[in-house]
């Protein structure tokens, strides 16, 4: 158990759970080290917060703020997350997760027990080039994940950052073929890299034009 598993607290979003008020909870560690990453004080850090004060926070926000976001670092880490959304329940917020999807029976559990509403799931790489990107080698573990939330027909969004000269055009499709393979019929997120001397790869700018002209169109792709 993480004494303080939060880092911070970002008190009021329109743009992180669509068409909701939330505040989001960045929980501090994570089990990927992706090199574009640019959260490196949460992927790095420790917490700073405790679940007790998290939820007094919420308290003091109920009728101002309808949902909370579960983003990182990683939320699934949190061996209480179950026991934590449950109390955030109880406050009668609703809860979105940003995840990498590497925690199936986490994810299993807070749907099947009615504690998530709306997630979020990162699909860093194809298979091919998944170690590369995240520095972890359990692609079959997010796999076993998007596969669950599709079966399910949970509301949930997947999504990718492109870095141009890490992920090609060509390889993006090969993501959206695997997403249409699998049966997710819904839009497709990409965002753009973005630039920051601190991150965990010291990535750099990028050089190489990523042509949207040539991606799939089987299906709806969104830029953010």
């Amino acid at each position: 158990m993480l004494l303080k598993p939060l880092y911070d607290i970002t008190p009021f979003t329109a743009l992180d759970y669509p068409d909701h008020l939330a505040a989001v909870f960045w929980f501090a560690k994570c089990n990927m080290r992706c090199v574009y990453c640019y959260n490196k004080d949460i992927v790095l850090g420790e917490g700073k917060i405790t679940e007790a004060d998290a939820l007094e926070f919420l308290q003091s926000r109920t009728g101002l703020l309808e949902a909370v976001v579960l983003s990182g670092g990683e939320a699934t880490l949190y061996d209480d997350l179950i026991l934590f959304c449950k109390k955030i329940r109880q406050l009668g917020f609703k809860i979105k997760l940003d995840t990498n999807g590497l925690n199936p029976a986490m994810i299993q559990a807070l749907v099947e027990n009615g504690l998530v509403d709306y997630i979020a799931l990162d699909y860093k790489a194809p298979k091919e080039k998944y170690y590369a990107i995240t520095k972890n080698k359990h692609f079959d573990s997010f796999i076993q994940s998007l596969n669950f939330l599709i079966k399910k027909q949970f509301p949930f969004e997947v999504r990718t950052t492109v870095h141009s000269d890490l992920l090609r055009v060509e390889e993006i499709n090969r993501i959206i073929k695997d997403l249409v393979k699998r049966g997710y019929r819904g839009t497709y997120y990409l965002q753009p890299f973005l630039f920051t001397e601190q991150t965990l790869g010291k990535v750099k700018k990028e050089k190489n034009l990523f042509d949207t002209s040539q991606l799939s169109a089987d299906l709806p792709v969104v830029w953010r």
